[in-house]
């Protein structure tokens, strides 16, 4: 019996040749495995057929839209994922669920190695061999960019040499990955970070120069879940979808950054992430009337770390795994309405009402009915400022001597 390889297949050129050409290079069967994680255009059937025409021995495709919604996008919310205070984690969140079913169709069709399309300078190479080796860490991975030579141009001769059911004229400048939890672009006219991205590159906002009327949108959540839009429930995923819809019209969610990559370079990015940083906004201010000062204090400081986790590969790990222990935690009480305006680019909270709210009004008040005892400020300052003065009045000694 021949060897197994399962692909993680997207339907596209690369990874459509890469079914033939791994099998002409190792001699093994090739599972193509599709995973929709939200990322749109064509059905999981006619990928299924693609991939089969192509030379794949068996098409496994998975609908992950509710899971990945639930399990990696929410997680995501909670945290306030962004990575380097910019970057919503959109393909370094999805990594982890395709990984997931890799694995399982490996030990479903008796596979021995993983393959992906990564090259050997991004960052999802590490995402998915570090994933694979923690679930299945007696699977061997591949990557045919990498590994097997596959440049793009060999991949087109390729498919025009053996027919393939795929398109291969037309080449799209840039690097694309999308999901419901946003797009990510790079490469190409991108590469020089003075130019300005163009028009073309945007596909889940509108332009915000030319915005329509303001849209106004209250959003209910429950220990930090989001659960309705304007007082109708909805699942995660439908929420996201809707504000993708609501607050992409709107020109929400554009981001243009440098960023760090884990091999050590720099990276230009273009992401658009008009739900995913919605979202984030106004569960960031509901947190805002729900924790306590210091515990939120912390929390920031564990996301940002549970944030950098994330984006090296490391969902499966046992600290990301602690921080996701504290996260939860730490939702206990954030349940209530963030009530939001979505207009010319940006999403502006503009009213909270929570029932777990530490917000105390008789407290906040400057008019009647303050409750707050002004007459303890005094003495508490003299004590908050005491380790400082007694320094000082050190320093001074000491200069002057």
């Amino acid at each position: 019996m021949k060897d197994r390889i399962v692909l993680a297949y997207s339907g596209g050129l690369d990874t459509s040749v890469a079914i033939g050409w791994i099998a002409d290079a190792t001699g093994a069967e090739v599972i193509a495995v599709a995973v929709d994680v939200g990322q749109g255009g064509e059905s999981l059937e006619t990928v299924r057929q693609r991939a089969l025409g192509c030379g794949a021995v068996e098409a496994y495709v998975a609908d992950a839209r509710d899971e990945f919604a639930n399990e990696y996008c929410v997680p995501t919310l909670k945290a306030n994922g962004l990575y380097q205070g910019h970057y919503p984690l959109v393909s370094a969140i999805s990594r982890p669920v395709i990984v997931k079913h890799l694995v399982k169709a490996a030990r479903e069709f008796g596979a021995t190695t993983v393959a992906h399309g990564c090259t050997g300078k991004g960052n999802d190479q590490v995402r998915f061999e570090v994933g694979i080796q923690t679930l299945g860490p007696d699977l061997k991975c591949i990557a045919p960019v990498r590994d097997l030579a596959l440049t793009r141009d060999k991949a087109i001769a390729y498919a025009e040499e053996k027919q393939l059911p795929i398109v291969t004229t037309k080449k799209n400048p840039y690097s694309i990955d999308q999901n419901v939890w946003g797009r990510a672009v790079e490469t190409g006219y991108l590469e020089d970070i003075w130019n300005a991205p163009t028009k073309d590159i945007y596909d889940y906002t509108a332009s915000p120069e030319f915005p329509p009327a303001p849209d106004e949108v209250t959003i209910t959540f429950v220990h930090g879940v989001p659960t309705a839009l304007d007082g109708v429930a909805l699942s995660p995923l439908q929420v996201i979808q809707e504000l993708n819809r609501r607050a992409g019209a709107q020109g929400v969610g554009r981001i243009d950054v440098v960023e760090d990559r884990l091999v050590g370079i720099k990276s230009r990015e273009i992401y658009e992430a008009p739900g995913a940083m919605a979202l984030i906004t106004a569960h960031k201010h509901l947190e805002d009337v729900t924790i306590e000062r210091e515990h939120a204090r912390f929390k920031a400081t564990v996301g940002q770390r549970w944030s950098e986790l994330v984006y090296d590969g490391q969902w499966f790990s046992p600290l990301k795994r602690a921080l996701d222990g504290f996260i939860e935690d730490s939702q206990q009480y954030v349940s209530g309405d963030i009530r939001m305006t979505l207009h010319g680019g940006q999403a502006i909270v503009n009213g909270r009402r929570s029932d777990t709210s530490l917000y105390d009004f008789s407290l906040a008040t400057y008019d009647t009915g303050d409750t707050f005892d002004q007459s303890s400020a005094k003495g508490f300052i003299d004590i908050w400022g005491m380790a400082s003065k007694v320094a000082s009045g050190r320093d001074q000694r000491v200069a002057g001597e």
